[in-house]
């Protein structure tokens, strides 16, 4: 049994049909369905239940299945951090959810260049859940998002628990309060949410921390991303619960205020594949936990 076996298998039994398996694999199907029968008669066990439509795998094939997703990743994780190691390629490319630009990404990164200098770096905004992704097929080599998600082949690291702060329009009367601010008082005004797309998101912290404690904001509006929800919230269309580090925005026509609930936080995680230990990786990861105990980052 090889490797582009199991790529077969996998790709089969996701698409369940052998002609779109096929064509995911820029290959012919009758080669295909003779190597899931190769497969199948060296392993002695049927993988697929034939008479059903569409596919659907036998007990045995979901057993093989789930160890087959695994054993691939691991291979993807092998090549990349092969060649690394063997610098073969002396690069990073790293994924990153919008937010965490306005806190100390951006210092994190200028250190590690200055750093290392001979490692090219590369960033790619995309979600969370997206970075999960691309770290476990090998399109990136380390994430910086904000949802809490449990996957074995991904070490997670909490960097900071930041507070959340209230954005209203300049001049709102709860703008001119003096005490902190608490979510019930939010409630009655049009909450944006960011982003709206790909879910789960910051978006879905924000609604929970409401749920959380009995509370259901009486209008939300969902939109792409955190500079339109600010904008949004300036033209006076709303309000918005932001992370603390957005405050560096200085904007004239958006107020920030603090909520009275230490417990309001909005993690940022940094994400590797749970067996990259190569010394760009460790020295990432090294930097990002130094700079995470700042005050002043």
């Amino acid at each position: 049994m090889e490797l582009r076996h199991l790529r077969y298998f996998v790709a089969v039994a996701e698409e369940r049909n052998f002609t779109r398996a096929a064509q995911r694999l820029h290959m012919a199907q009758p080669p295909l369905s003779r190597q899931i029968q190769q497969l199948e008669e060296s392993l002695g066990v049927q993988l697929f239940e034939r008479d059903s439509r569409p596919l659907k795998l036998t007990q045995t094939g979901k057993f093989f299945y789930s160890h087959a997703v695994q054993l691939l990743l691991q291979s993807t994780e092998l090549e990349s951090m092969t060649r690394r190691v063997g610098n073969i390629e002396r690069s990073l490319s790293i994924g990153f959810v919008g937010s965490t630009l306005y806190g100390m990404l951006p210092k994190i990164i200028r250190r590690f260049r200055n750093e290392n200098k001979n490692v090219e770096l590369s960033l790619q905004e995309m979600s969370t859940m997206d970075q999960l992704r691309a770290l476990k097929h090998g399109r990136i080599d380390a994430g910086f998002g904000r949802i809490r998600h449990e996957d074995a082949s991904i070490r997670r690291i909490v960097l900071r628990e930041e507070r959340m702060i209230a954005a209203l329009p300049s001049g709102h009367p709860l703008s001119l309060e003096s005490r902190p601010l608490t979510l019930h008082d939010l409630l009655d005004e049009m909450l944006i949410i960011f982003p709206a797309a790909p879910r789960p998101s910051y978006a879905d912290q924000v609604l929970g921390a409401f749920r959380d404690r009995g509370l259901e904001p009486r209008q939300t509006y969902e939109v792409r991303e955190l500079q339109i929800a600010l904008g949004l919230v300036a033209a006076g269309e709303g309000v918005a619960v932001v992370p603390t580090s957005v405050h560096g925005l200085k904007r004239d026509d958006v107020s920030y205020k603090e909520l009275d609930d230490p417990t309001l936080v909005s993690p940022i995680i940094m994400s590797t594949r749970a067996l990259d230990d190569t010394r760009e990786i460790r020295a990432l990861l090294d930097l990002a936990e130094e700079l995470s105990q700042r005050d002043d980052v």
